[in-house]
């Protein structure tokens, strides 16, 4: 059994701001070793639960941020920036299932340091269907016909995953007092809940189904003013809907769709002045 583990930061155990998650600042050096004893505690989890192979995927801002000299020697990893799939890059149909470690929820939303990849997009739809980080990455998966086993995070990222993926296992590491606040469980007691969760999700797997997305989807980024929906709508192929800051693409694929959105984000990223 091959499994495939997309690992962001915003929900590992016992982060509740910026400040564990921007590489220049103070609290990130801790926050990636967390990071990766908690990426640890999965694989060690899935091997033991027969699983062959598991490769780790970095999904964090430049995507460095996984410590390999401390991480499981039989996993294996993808890391850096620039990746054609960014948070699922690597993911293919050869894999049994996904697992979404450490993630959050949408822009907008309740959630420790809540947002959709980057603080200028308001919201995100795909064929109306309004989704975050977790919605976008499943139908990857589920494209691939891959079922996503697994999300750990917060209680309101729990709430997300559950709303979208019947059946679908969820590991609550910390509870969101609000954007930058949590109580969360230490990072022993994370790791033994998330090895459990872990093991519990593959033996559920049969009772879970990939998140089927759209043919021919219409993907939406509503960004949170003009400034950017500009830029992003620089991208051929995109318009603004008139009187909106939404710019949308016709996308043949999910996967054209996902690439499309991940250079509309980064467009939008030039804006200077919000």
């Amino acid at each position: 059994m091959k499994l495939y583990l997309s690992v962001d930061m915003e929900g590992i155990t016992g982060l509740p701001d910026y400040t564990y998650v921007s590489a220049s600042l103070h609290n990130y050096e801790r926050a990636r070793k967390i990071m990766t004893d908690e990426t640890n505690y999965v694989v060690d989890a899935a091997f033991e639960s027969e699983c062959e192979e598991v490769l780790v995927n970095d999904s964090h801002m430049k995507m460095n941020n996984i410590l390999i000299d401390r991480l499981h020697p039989d996993a294996q990893l993808i890391t850096g920036d620039v990746k054609t799939y960014s948070m699922v890059h690597g993911l293919d149909p050869s894999y049994d299932g996904a697992m979404f470690i450490g993630y959050h929820t949408r822009a907008g939303m309740p959630g420790v340091m809540s947002h959709s990849m980057i603080h200028m997009v308001r919201n995100f739809y795909v064929n109306d269907m309004q989704v975050g980080e977790i919605g976008m990455n499943a139908m990857v998966a589920g494209f691939h016909g891959v079922p996503v086993l697994l999300v750990s995070g917060d209680d309101e990222t729990a709430k997300e995953a559950e709303a979208l993926i019947p059946n679908i296992t969820t590991a609550v590491v910390k509870e969101a007092i609000s954007r930058s606040a949590t109580k969360s469980l230490t990072p022993k007691k994370a790791g033994e809940l998330l090895q459990e969760k872990v093991k519990q999700a593959l033996a559920n797997k049969v009772n879970v189904k990939p998140l089927t997305p759209p043919d021919n989807p219409l993907i939406q980024v509503e960004f949170v003013n003009y400034g950017a929906a500009e830029w992003a709508s620089m991208m051929p192929g995109t318009r603004i809907l008139p009187g909106t800051t939404i710019v949308e693409y016709q996308a043949k694929d999910i996967l054209e769709a996902y690439r499309a959105l991940l250079v509309m984000v980064e467009l939008a990223y030039n804006t200077k002045y919000a």
